[in-house]
């Protein structure tokens, strides 16, 4: 955490904005979202401002966007946001900040996808585009993107946790799952682009189906496994099976298996997420429960298949 950043007002924005980007300066300008790394403000009706404010590692996320994503931008098939101008830091504001293109929509943590058949589709073919190899220089992710048994132990205090906290029904379940994909042949083809951050907050929908799909702080190279996880996370019931036939090329067993346990992984974190929402903890977010739960009763119904 940061101790000594200045409070992020729509005041601040503008000076910012007129010293760095003087021709936005007088865009309407309100709070969009905040962020486990920024803050969000939407500028006029097509941009966006994002400004770190709680997290140290958040400047490195924000200049990572700047130099990789406007490259990948153009070929995925869902809006994501684009950087459009990098504020550098200064007196008035000791950190970067980006401008970006505004994506519309409701998070799907608030408005999950209820088009089973078309979300699947969206999200597959989302995946597709973005899971190229990715080039000498691209960045290593932040202990994501690499097997599932580097998170062993952290599987094991947040499995302990969820069950102590009454939030698991069947431990040994869940167990299985891990277990199986961590016992699964490791990853042997090349490092490829990964958003590793798909989470419900992370993909917005319209009118039912995914229409958006935002921060790209965790952009890495690395296991395909850790993206298609979301399938599990952010799809409804009877959809996985319809992801995995668009997606492309079709996920051996092998990666379903890593991504099982890369998704169980993600719904563990957004139990503890949503508990903490649920009892007012600084953190928590009470939208976050009710996705982990759907995802870890479909995880534990697809094992052995």
């Amino acid at each position: 955490m940061t101790a000594t950043e200045p409070d992020i007002t729509e005041h601040l924005i503008r000076d910012l904005l007129r010293e760095q980007c003087p021709d936005l300066a007088d865009r309407p300008l309100k709070l969009g979202a905040l962020g486990w790394d920024n803050q969000v403000w939407r500028l006029g009706d097509d941009l966006a401002v994002r400004l770190p404010w709680a997290t140290e590692s958040a400047d490195a996320l924000l200049r990572k966007e700047h130099a990789w994503l406007p490259g990948l931008a153009p070929r995925l098939p869902l809006p994501v946001p684009v950087p459009q101008r990098l504020g550098e830091p200064s007196e008035r504001f000791p950190r970067p900040w980006l401008v970006t293109t505004w994506v519309p929509g409701e998070p799907a943590d608030r408005a999950p996808a209820t088009r089973a058949a078309e979300a699947a589709v969206a999200l597959a073919d989302f995946l597709t585009a973005l899971h190229r190899p990715a080039p000498e220089g691209a960045p290593a992710g932040r202990d994501r993107g690499g097997p599932p048994a580097d998170h062993s132990e952290g599987f094991a205090r947040g499995l302990a946790s969820a069950t102590e906290l009454g939030l698991i029904r069947d431990p040994a379940a869940v167990e299985a799952v891990w277990e199986d994909a961590v016992a699964a042949p490791r990853w042997t083809g090349p490092a490829l682009w990964l958003h590793c951050d798909l989470h419900p907050a992370n993909v917005l929908t319209t009118n039912g189906t995914f229409s958006g799909v935002i921060d790209f702080g965790d952009l890495c190279a690395g296991d395909p496994a850790y993206d298609l996880a979301a399938a599990w996370i952010l799809l409804p019931d009877g959809a996985t099976d319809l992801f995995h036939e668009a997606y492309r090329p079709a996920p051996d067993a092998a990666t379903l298996r890593r991504a099982r346990g890369c998704a169980v992984l993600r719904a563990l974190a957004g139990l503890h997420i949503g508990h903490a929402g649920d009892h007012g903890r600084p953190g928590g977010k009470p939208t976050w429960g009710p996705p982990a739960q759907a995802a870890l009763r479909r995880l534990t119904a697809s094992v052995g298949r």
